[in-house]
């Protein structure tokens, strides 16, 4: 065994028929016995001591599931077993049957490497067909916009129209919502009604309140409630008071309004309103000298 540089090289096979020198041996992890790499598994030297960690798994042909055998148990109790409690035949086709391409005429089988899924619909599609004209998507789905309240009392009226027996037992139920709903609807008018004509007879108070005066009032007759403070004039309304100082006073105000004086510029003829712009311009344009 070994060489002479290397006396503990290799070692030989624990099996009585083979005993043969083997450079890298394995160690059983059973018996814990070194083999050769030709026996190196449990039925190759049959160890006595594999039974616990001996794993066969038998496919069930019914859900395309695994079943380990126990060792110490008989076969046809752990399929009994899986039999009634994690058999699932419907799982068969899931686990056997290929999927495909779901655009007609294709027949390409989806695989991990050749599967893309479109954003727009949520499906798979092999990569030919991958983009949305190739396999006639759809486009992506709009979202309801609508009230669903609205929607849901739309749709027990029609099912209250054509009533069946499977309505039997949530007809009064649905009456009861119906009725509810019904009634809050009718208060909720009324409401609105009742407003609505209190706003318009505040509105209209309002409207005789500022309308014009009558024509004995315009004239400015000493009946009236509202003093003008320049004439003296007495006005029945607001109105008809501010609508005399505009016409009045307000006019003759700017037919007299004061002219405004405008300084010239003696070299340049330009005029001023404001004389400190007057002499600004006369230093910076003029050199300071206002000599024509």
């Amino acid at each position: 065994m070994g060489t002479p540089q290397f006396p503990n090289l290799g070692q030989h096979c624990s099996f009585n028929d083979c005993h043969q020198i083997d450079f890298l041996p394995f160690t059983c992890d059973c018996c814990h016995r070194i083999y050769c790499l030709e026996h190196r598994s449990y039925n190759q030297h049959q160890c006595p001591k594999a039974e616990k960690r001996d794993v066969t798994v038998v496919i069930c042909p019914l859900c395309a599931k695994g079943v380990r055998l126990i060792p110490d148990e008989d076969a046809h109790i752990t399929w009994e077993t899986h039999v009634n409690t994690d058999c699932d035949p419907s799982n068969y086709d899931k686990v056997t049957k290929k999927r495909k391409c779901p655009v007609r005429g294709c027949k390409e089988v989806l695989a991990f490497s050749n599967t893309i899924k479109c954003r727009d619909c949520n499906l798979d599609h092999c990569l030919k067909h991958r983009f949305g004209p190739d396999h006639s998507c759809p486009g992506p789905k709009k979202p309801e916009t609508g009230f669903t309240f609205t929607r849901l009392l739309s749709r027990n009226r029609k099912e209250d129209s054509k009533p069946n027996q499977s309505q039997a037992t949530s007809a009064p139920t649905w009456a009861g919502f119906l009725n509810a709903a019904s009634s809050f609807r009718a208060s909720a008018e009324a409401s609105m009604t009742k407003l609505g004509s209190e706003i318009s007879q505040k509105l209209q108070i309002a409207k005789d309140g500022m309308g014009p005066s009558s024509s004995s009032s315009s004239g400015g007759g000493t009946g009236g409630v509202e003093l003008c403070p320049q004439c003296g004039a007495r006005f029945s309304s607001v109105t008809t008071l501010i609508e005399h100082v505009e016409k009045v006073h307000e006019r003759s105000n700017n037919q007299a309004r004061i002219q405004v004086k405008v300084d010239v510029c003696p070299k340049c003829s330009r005029g001023f309103r404001d004389p400190v712009a007057l002499v600004q311009h006369v230093e910076k344009d003029h050199g300071g000298t206002s000599k024509a």
